[in-house]
């Protein structure tokens, strides 16, 4: 793992005391990390988070309060949301300044603690070698969320400023109309060097069939972990079954993303009227059917390719039979 720092800490503010409102000042079609087992549910627009990248934020339960930390990596696309209490302790979360392997490096304020956010372990400090769990999380359009989730509420501007916003390694004002990833989102290079138009980029030495930022969704349990590249889900009829440690899961891939649940256990198909399964129609990108019940969405991870395979392995993409 090649760990180095690129910024003071700090220098992109992660948000601490976020607010939340029925309004949304953006595009109906901008992505957010939807943490829908709130109440109410919660958005959290990647258009605020790409100059933070980081929100602190706490989900109040009959049972108390469940702290969570909804990290964004831009260089990775890596949207994770994590449970923030480890080890008896209530963790809070900013920005070190350092990547590891090209991915956000974030530390806990109560002992310094280095974690690396594609993977939620622990690469330095008091709890090294120890990992976070992660939560269920979506990533949907503003208009998904909207429709699926009627009393869902949307993060407000935090403002401030970011270095995100910055030409240098200074931060400077945030205009979140602003978009400083668009181009590198859209070119064909990964990494810092590919972002900062360095001419060291990186090379891509995973499966020839995978562009290194396709859009991955990793799934983890009991030691096993797979990834599920859109491409292959989708090049495989848009439906895929797998078995992930001793869970069954059930991957959705559309035009808009892709998505992991837990495998009811009926077939489904993909038709040109959407997903068809147990005698009704579903949403696949929000697990909703035209019936009212709802798929259990899995913790899991969204994150480019070329980051799950620094962690993981060119072996831990699953190929579909179909495509055998």
């Amino acid at each position: 793992m090649n760990v180095r720092r690129v910024l003071p800490r700090d220098a992109i503010p992660s948000v601490d005391e976020p607010r939340f409102g029925d309004s949304y000042d953006g595009d109906a079609d901008d992505a957010v990390i939807g943490v829908t087992d709130a109440d109410p549910p919660r958005a959290y627009p990647v258009r605020y988070l790409q100059f933070h990248e980081i929100v602190n934020d706490a989900l109040d339960r009959a049972s108390g309060s469940v702290p969570i930390a909804v990290t964004w990596c831009p260089l990775c696309g890596s949207g994770i949301v994590y449970d923030r209490s480890h080890a008896r302790r209530t963790l809070e979360f900013g920005v070190s300044g350092k990547l590891a392997d090209d991915d956000l490096v974030m530390y806990d304020r109560e002992t310094g603690s280095e974690w690396k956010q594609s993977t939620g372990e622990c690469i330095a400090g008091e709890f090294e070698g120890e990992s976070l769990s992660v939560r269920p999380a979506a990533m949907l359009s503003v208009r998904e969320f909207r429709e699926s989730y009627p009393d869902g509420v949307v993060l407000d501007p935090p403002g401030g400023e970011s270095e995100a916003a910055s030409d240098d390694d200074e931060p400077a004002p945030i205009n979140y109309a602003e978009s400083p990833y668009e181009e590198y989102a859209l070119g064909e290079g990964f990494g810092l060097a590919a972002h900062r138009g360095l001419a060291d980029r990186r090379e891509w030495d995973g499966p020839a069939d995978i562009d290194p930022k396709a859009v991955v969704v990793g799934v983890e349990f009991d030691g096993d972990a797979v990834g599920f590249p859109f491409s292959r889900v989708y090049a495989a009829g848009g439906v895929v079954r797998a078995t992930v440690g001793d869970r069954d899961v059930l991957v959705f891939a559309t035009d808009d993303g892709v998505h992991a649940y837990a495998d009811p256990g009926h077939e489904f198909e993909s038709t040109d009227d959407g997903v068809v399964g147990d005698g009704t129609t579903w949403n696949p990108n929000t697990g909703a059917a035209a019936d009212g019940r709802r798929l259990e969405r899995l913790p899991a991870r969204r994150l480019y390719a070329f980051t799950w395979l620094d962690d993981h392995g060119p072996d831990a993409f699953h190929r579909p039979d179909s495509l055998e």
